[in-house]
């Protein structure tokens, strides 16, 4: 009995042709499904990032108002108040907008970074209407009524 034991251990040299190709195969089925989800998330996560910024940029003008009694008439003066907010959402300063009319109601913006480029904006008006909305509408996290 312990002599074919043995007998078989030795003879058994490594995985079949069979055995290595099945493994592959399942490699190869589970990479197909969890590459579109990583790719999904990294992109939810910019958008979350650009929406997470344009909320910050909106603090900020609001705090600017109650010190100057007007809104800020760019990004830069935001950036006086909050100093987080000269860390772009995607790297690029021309992309964030602050739009003011009359001191008395404001329109920001930020674009999302990577394949959905999406642009989320909240605006104020003057009698105080705080809207929020991106585009284009149904891409990455903004939903088809284009309202976040």
């Amino acid at each position: 009995m312990l002599h074919t034991l043995r007998q078989r251990a030795k003879d058994e040299q490594g995985f079949t042709l069979i055995e290595l190709l099945v493994v592959i195969l399942i490699i190869g089925i589970l990479a197909a499904i969890a590459i579109p989800s990583f790719i999904s998330q990294k992109d939810k996560a910019n958008d979350a990032s650009a929406k997470s910024y344009v909320r910050n940029m909106q603090t900020a003008e609001e705090t600017y108002f109650t010190d100057n009694n007007q809104y800020a008439p760019n990004p830069a003066a935001l950036v006086a108040i909050e100093p987080s907010l000269a860390n772009y959402p995607d790297g690029v300063a021309g992309d964030v907008t602050a739009a003011t009319t009359a001191g008395s109601d404001f329109t920001i913006s930020a674009k999302s970074k990577g394949a959905s480029g999406v642009v989320y904006t909240i605006s104020r008006t003057a009698t105080g209407v705080i809207s929020r909305t991106c585009a284009p509408g149904g891409k990455g996290g903004c939903p088809a009524s284009t309202n976040w």
